[in-house]
């Protein structure tokens, strides 16, 4: 049965896998998100537990660490993105891949984060899960709008040409570096803003939130869920989320299903489950 506190982790993965699909949309393969997304915990974590720790904080209070995190994290992809966003495919991932462990290794050995513990009695703003479900789902439903919007811009048009071809996309005057470092940059506002949510929902926060498994995990909820669609990332993400939580009735059979889930999904959908075709016919109905 799904609860409210599985709807809040299926809507935090729906909004990881967003932030993943975006380097993606322009073409990147990118596996940085975990990195920004520790960034975001760990800042709204430090913010939130200065001085004497509190049972409860403001909503007010999250929404500006949640806008601190936003400017943090985006500097911080855009002093990472400008030199590593020349490179491609498998080279950018194992680049992005670097900056998440070195982000790991800093908050774990970072004197003020806790080490290997963490940082411990996150005030929470609301008391019960639900309202994380409204105040996340609000989030997620306004990155759908902004993201569908985007898909039929200027800026989505020439992020899926870049996608499709880019060297034919700089020979028609695209400013591919431009396009690329806007997904980037606004694929770690998003993770980082997701951490702060993240941080204040499980009341703790350490290095492994950030870790290379995470990367894989996102990047999984893009590949099932499909990347040539926003829907596709929320599809997966919610799924994958909820799924070990659903086979526990199974015991410990529950993460080898896990694991072939991931296995096979690509097999049986190599397009993922939203696909072009999907689409089309979904822009095609009329209710």
């Amino acid at each position: 049965m799904i609860d409210n506190g599985l709807l809040v982790q299926m809507i935090l993965g729906a909004l990881l896998g967003l932030s993943v699909y975006l380097p993606m949309a322009a073409g990147q393969l990118s596996l940085a998100t975990p990195a920004f997304y520790a960034v975001g915990g760990t800042l709204a974590a430090l913010l939130s537990t200065q001085g004497n720790a509190q049972s409860a904080i403001s909503l007010w209070a999250v929404l500006g660490e949640m806008l601190l995190a936003g400017c943090l994290t985006a500097g911080l992809a855009l002093l990472v993105g400008l030199p590593v966003l020349r490179l491609r495919g498998i080279y950018l991932a194992i680049a992005t891949i670097a900056l998440v462990e070195i982000v790991r290794v800093a908050i774990l050995n970072l004197p003020f984060t806790g080490g290997a513990a963490g940082i411990f009695g996150i005030p929470q703003p609301f008391q019960k899960p639900f309202g994380y479900v409204l105040f996340s789902g609000a989030l997620l439903a306004v990155c759908g709008w902004l993201f569908q919007r985007l898909e039929a811009s200027r800026l989505g048009r020439s992020m899926a040409a870049i996608r499709d071809d880019e060297l034919a996309s700089r020979c028609m005057g695209i400013h591919t570096t431009r396009v690329k470092l806007t997904a980037f940059l606004a694929s770690a506002v998003l993770a980082g803003i997701t951490g702060v949510i993240a941080a204040h929902y499980l009341n703790t926060w350490n290095a492994r939130q950030g870790s290379f498994d995470v990367a894989i995990t996102t990047l999984a909820f893009v590949i099932l869920g499909g990347s040539r669609s926003w829907l596709g990332p929320v599809i997966g993400g919610l799924l994958l989320t909820a799924l070990p939580e659903l086979l526990r009735p199974v015991g410990d059979l529950r993460l080898v299903l896990f694991g072939l889930v991931i296995l096979l999904g690509p097999v049986f959908f190599p397009q993922g489950l939203i696909t072009p075709a999907l689409l089309e016919r979904l822009g095609r109905w009329k209710p």
